[in-house]
């Protein structure tokens, strides 16, 4: 948390500095992941998941966004409908911590302080960089290394706000995560096990996903701005 702590801050310090129109607020709801072990739907919300959120609206139609998020995955293959997976019986659990920025765009004008009830749906994508348990198999057992792991990741969000009220909005997303790493499942293993053989399975070319399903809150601050110089 520490990690989260620290981005955060810098975040909000460099937002504030330039006197324009801001969010800050929280994210909450569930995620998923997809990968080599367990159920392999895109949209299946089965553990927990709670970040921060903070936005820099440049115009009325697209903001600079940073977010801090926590989430559980987990995976197992008594649940799958492969009948392989179900075989096979693997089981695991992970914890993801990222830190993500870019560049969120609506599809039409929403400004935040708007005097009348508005809505648009959304897109965000930016770069994400995440820490997590690096595992490998032990027997039957996928087990977590003694030191973590971290890697990058494409963010791909669609999402619908609302404002309630003058300075406050609501959201309901959904984001996915494209992954440059194969062993959030265990199944491609890091840390100095790269070359062993023994310890892989599944689809070692693929690598995996994690999705995030949920609702934002954010409150507006700072002055209203004058989009006309950008």
């Amino acid at each position: 948390m520490k990690y989260f702590a620290t981005v955060f801050l810098i975040l909000s310090t460099a937002f504030y500095a330039h006197s324009q129109t801001y969010e800050i607020g929280g994210m909450i709801g569930g995620a998923n992941y997809i990968g080599d072990v367990g159920k392999t739907n895109f949209i299946n919300p089965n553990s927990f998941a709670v970040g921060g959120l903070l936005k820099w609206n440049r115009s009325a139609r697209h903001s600079f966004r940073g977010s801090v998020m926590v989430a559980k995955i987990k995976g197992d293959d008594a649940k799958s409908s492969n009948s392989r997976r179900k075989e096979r019986g693997y089981s695991f659990e992970n914890t993801v911590k990222e830190v993500s920025v870019g560049l969120e765009y609506t599809f039409w004008d929403f400004d935040v302080h708007a005097q009348k009830a508005i809505s648009t749906p959304y897109l965000y994508t930016g770069l994400t960089y995440f820490w997590y348990d690096a595992l490998y198999k032990r027997g039957n057992d996928i087990i977590t290394d003694y030191d973590g792991a971290s890697s990058i990741a494409i963010p791909m969000v669609l999402g619908y706000k609302a404002n309630m009220g003058q300075n406050a909005m609501v959201g309901l997303e959904i984001g996915a995560r494209y992954t440059f790493t194969d062993d959030l499942d265990g199944s491609n293993p890091v840390k100095g096990l790269e070359n062993n053989e023994n310890l892989k399975f599944g689809n070692t070319n693929s690598d995996d996903w994690y999705v995030f399903t949920g609702i934002t809150v954010t409150f507006a601050f700072g002055r209203r701005p004058c989009y006309c110089n950008f």
